[in-house]
Formats: structure tokens, C-alpha cells, sequence
């Protein structure tokens, strides 16, 4: 039977590969994210390091568009296509390390499958295995820790702790979170007796040893730069915010992933940590699985203090192991639970699981439930001109190539009167936007440090027109995303503004305000801006 139950897990995991190809191929309606733009322009700028993220996305990034460029633009118009495809690997691969994390911890060929089944139906999953973030390459990094890991300490194999080193090293390249596996691996050891003799024995320091020499690339960049990273992260986690505790925090947290997990799932998730917890847990291997997820759930939620909730992705690691864990509570549960009971188990993880593929499918195709959405949010009006982004999660994700062909219009008209216009945007989600989906791929440039936005790396570029006005004196800008009335002292003269708006089946979903300037003079009295 074990054959049968891998080969249904391949189809499952190559199939959904498959589907994601053929949409992303196929007239895909969702622009890149802000986030996939930034680290696409990132890749145009290969670095040992980046503002606030380390240099394994743009590296990925680079060495797709090489691969897989021409194809993509050939199928798709646009390197949209080959910017996403690592992220259709890295989540397949991520489902393969739940299924042998699985069948390693608990033998189950069966209820592996299932984890596989089910994790395909979650709008967290699909998000990861479509999307070109950080959390791609980050997730499935950390999925092959927790296998290999697991190879090191239950079967002691010695060819796995500088596996894991590596793999560790190179998650922290993709995500600085991915430092916290070694803290959890160290407090299981340390918490389990059969298992504490490890912390005397090599392997864990060489691992340790392995994964931080691959964050020398990170180190010496930051070390160049004033350790702007470190300022960033500090910054982004409330731990600068001139306000005090954020009581509501915790609530708004955990509100946060109880929704992003359909309610449900978290809800067996939390109780299978409760059942787990090590103090009384008998078994290493499920203490194994509980110190790589409660501390990781726990880590931001008192993070949350400061920063009011955090970001949903934040915890996103803690389910990978927990989502095993969860599994394994419910093999366990189901044959000494009454008959009621496991007929409301059964059907709510139906139910929820088909919840779940329901929503993966609007998210795919907002247009097939736009109609109900504009119900729900109303007409638009003067205080709401956009009511469909309270409620639609792909609002941000539509809309760029329309707003890419005004300006490429917009540069024409100004080519035809012999003025080659400089790009720029207000804040530092639009230069990949427009410089990705723009006419060559223009350089575009940020101002947003100059006009209240948080710093970015487009700052560290040189030269840039904030910090290097005298390179750009009397040039002409077309400037995304920013009020004319706010631009007036930073040139000669500024042409009525204008707005792009983008519609989807007559409701509008977008809208960005556009400011041509001639003469630059610099931005000689800055807005005091976001620093991190």
C-alpha cells in the first residue's frame, strides 16, 4: 500500500504544479504583488545584500528570469510568468517535506496523503505556491530543516547536522526569521532527556557553526551600510515605536491567524499544542514537533505587544511542523472519541476543507465572485471611491499594467515635444511596478523618502533624485503616487495632475494619481519620513 499512497501524493503535489503553470500562463488577472516587483528590481541590482532582506529572493529571482524569461514573455507578454515559477516549486517542495516529516514521526503513509490533501485546500498554501515573496523559498527551506533535522536527532544520521546548517544558512538568506529554528532545536534538546546528550556532541555546533558562515554575505553588507537591516527589522517589529505597550496586540493577533487559518484549522492546531505540551509529553518526537511551532506562534505574539499585531505571514512556520502535529492529534483522538463526535470531526474537516478550496478558487478568479463582493461593499462614493479594497485581497494586486500603459502613453507625448522624462514614485511599491510592466523596463526611481513614506532601498541606490539632486537638475518627472500640491517646490513648473483609474467589469479597483514636473530643483525641505 505505501506505493499507492505515494504515487496519490505525487499526483496531488505535480498536479497542483500543473494547474498553477497553466494559470499563471494563461491571461493570470493578478499583477505582480508590490512585494514581487521590489525584489524583481532587486534582481536587476544583484547585491550581497539588501535594505531589509537578505539577497537569496533576488538571486532566485535573476536566475528564473535567465531560465525562463523568453518563454514567458512569449506566453504571457510580460518575465511575470518566470518571476513566479520558483515559487510553484518551493511550494510543491514544501509539500513533499509535510509528507515525509509525517511518515517520519508517525509511520503513516495515509495520513500523510491527507496532510498533503488538505494543505492544498488552504488559501495559506495556494498564497505561498503562486506568489514570488520571501515566504516561498523561506517555508520550503524551513520544511526540509524540520525533515533533516529529524534525520539528525532521531536517527543519527552525521551527514544531516551540516545538511541542516546549510539549509538553516540559506533560509536566513530568504528570511531572517529562519535564524529562530536553531534557538527552538537547542531549547528541545535541552527540555528532553533522551535527547540533551546532543548538546554536547558536534553535530549541533557544527549545524549552528555551518549557518552562520552563510550569513557572512549579510554581515559584511551591513557592516558597509550602517547596519540598516538591523534598524529596519527593529523598526518594522515596534520595537521603535515611540508608543508604549499595544494591550490590543495580542488579541489582534491571534484574531488575525484564527481567520488566515478558516477558524477551524487553528482551532485543532491549538488544541493538539495544548494536548502536546512538553511537560506532558512522553514522546520526543512529539515534543519535537510542539518546540518548532507553540514557540515560533508565541515568539510574535509577544511581538504584538509593540507593533499592535504584526503582519498575517509573521507565524507562518509555526504551522508546518503543527500542522503534523495537528494530524497526528487526530489519529489519535478519532478511535477513543464517541460517534458524535467523529461524525462532526469528519464533516467539519470536509466542510472546512472544501471552504477552503472554494476560497483558493475565488482568489484565483475574483472576477467569478466580484459580482457578490460589489454587493457586499456598496456603491462607490465620495468618502469610499474604492469600496471593492475593503473586501477583495487581490485589490493589490490588479491594475499595474493599466496603469504601466498611461505612463509608457505618457512618456510618448513627451518624447514627441523632445523631453525624455524621468520616472519616479511616491513610495516604494511603485518603482517595481512601473519599471517592471513599463515599456524597456525603465529605471525608475523613490521619493519617497522625501514625502513621508518609509525608507527603502531605492534610497541606497546612487544616485537618486532626494539625496542626489545636483544629477538630476532641470530634468523632467512623471511621478506616481503623489499630490501636485506636495511637488511645487521641487520644480520649475508642474502640469495639472492627472489619474489613472483601473476598472474590473466596471468596478474600480485601483486609481493612482499622476504629476508631470519640469525643471527639477530638488527636495530641498523633505517631509519627515518613516525611517524603517
Amino acid at each position: 500500500m505505501t506505493w499507492r499512497y505515494r504515487l496519490a501524493a505525487a499526483f496531488l503535489i505535480l498536479g497542483a504544479a500543473a494547474l498553477r503553470l497553466v494559470y499563471l500562463a494563461n491571461n493570470c488577472p493578478l499583477d505582480l504583488a508590490p512585494d514581487e516587483a521590489h525584489y524583481w528590481d532587486w534582481s536587476r541590482h544583484l547585491d550581497w545584500s539588501y535594505y531589509s532582506k537578505g539577497p537569496l529572493v533576488a538571486w532566485i529571482i535573476r536566475a528564473s528570469c535567465w531560465l525562463f524569461g523568453p518563454l514567458s514573455v512569449q506566453l504571457t507578454g510580460s518575465e511575470m510568468l518566470a518571476v513566479r515559477i520558483p515559487a510553484v516549486i518551493f511550494g510543491s517542495l514544501l509539500l513533499v517535506s509535510l509528507y515525509v516529516l509525517t511518515v517520519q514521526v508517525f509511520r503513516r503513509e495515509g495520513l500523510a496523503l491527507a496532510i498533503v490533501a488538505v494543505a492544498l485546500t488552504l488559501p495559506l498554501i495556494a498564497a505561498g505556491s503562486l506568489l514570488m515573496t520571501i515566504d516561498a523559498p523561506y517555508t520550503c527551506l524551513w520544511g526540509w530543516a524540520l525533515v533533516v533535522a529529524y534525520q539528525a536527532i532521531f536517527r543519527g544520521s552525521t551527514w544531516a547536522w551540516p545538511v541542516l546548517g546549510l539549509i538553516v544558512g540559506l533560509g536566513i538568506l530568504a528570511k531572517y526569521t529562519m535564524v529562530l529554528l536553531v534557538p527552538f532545536l537547542g531549547m528541545f534538546l535541552l527540555a528532553t532527556a533522551t535527547q540533551r546528550g546532543l548538546l554536547v556532541r558536534p553535530g549541533f555546533w557544527l549545524m549552528s557553526l555551518i549557518a552562520a558562515l552563510c550569513c557572512l554575505p549579510i554581515v559584511i553588507w551591513n557592516a558597509q551600510h550602517d547596519w540598516i537591516t538591523l534598524q529596519h527589522s527593529l523598526g518594522h517589529a515596534g520595537m521603535q515605536s515611540e508608543r508604549g505597550v499595544h494591550w490590543e496586540g495580542p488579541l489582534r493577533y491571534v484574531a488575525l491567524q484564527f481567520a488566515i487559518l478558516l477558524g477551524f484549522w487553528f482551532v485543532v492546531w491549538a488544541q493538539a499544542v495544548w494536548k502536546h505540551r512538553p511537560w506532558n509529553e512522553r514522546r520526543p518526537e512529539a515534543a519535537y514537533l510542539w518546540w518548532l511551532s507553540a514557540p515560533m506562534f508565541i515568539f510574535f505574539g509577544l511581538f504584538s505587544l509593540k507593533n499592535g499585531g504584526g503582519e498575517p505571514n509573521w507565524p507562518v512556520t509555526a504551522y508546518l511542523s503543527g500542522v503534523v502535529l495537528a494530524a497526528g492529534w487526530l489519529a489519535e483522538e478519532w478511535p477513543t472519541r464517541s460517534l458524535t463526535w467523529r461524525r462532526w470531526t469528519f464533516g467539519a474537516t470536509f466542510g472546512f476543507a472544501c471552504l477552503g478550496l472554494l476560497l483558493t478558487l475565488a482568489i484565483h478568479q475574483i472576477t467569478w465572485v466580484q459580482p457578490v463582493l460589489a454587493r457586499i461593499a456598496g456603491h462607490a462614493t465620495m468618502d469610499q471611491p474604492m469600496p471593492l479594497r475593503r473586501i477583495d485581497p487581490t485589490a493589490r494586486l490588479r491594475g499595474w499594467r493599466t496603469l504601466a500603459r498611461e505612463v509608457d502613453v505618457l512618456r510618448e507625448e513627451l518624447r514627441h515635444q523632445g523631453i525624455e522624462a524621468e520616472l519616479a514614485g511616491a513610495a516604494w511599491t511603485l518603482p517595481g511596478e512601473l519599471g517592471f510592466y513599463g515599456a524597456g523596463h525603465p529605471t525608475v526611481y523613490s521619493l519617497g523618502a522625501a514625502l513621508g513614506d518609509r525608507h527603502s532601498q531605492y534610497d541606497l541606490w546612487r544616485p537618486n533624485p532626494v539625496d542626489d539632486p545636483k544629477s538630476f537638475l532641470g530634468k523632467t518627472f512623471i511621478v506616481v503616487g503623489a499630490n501636485a500640491q506636495l511637488l511645487r517646490g521641487a520644480f520649475e513648473r508642474v502640469e495639472p495632475m492627472r489619474e489613472v483609474t483601473h476598472f474590473d467589469h466596471g468596478e474600480p479597483i485601483n486609481r493612482w494619481q499622476i504629476v508631470v514636473g519640469h525643471g527639477y530643483r530638488g527636495l530641498a525641505h523633505p517631509r519627515a519620513a518613516k525611517k524603517f
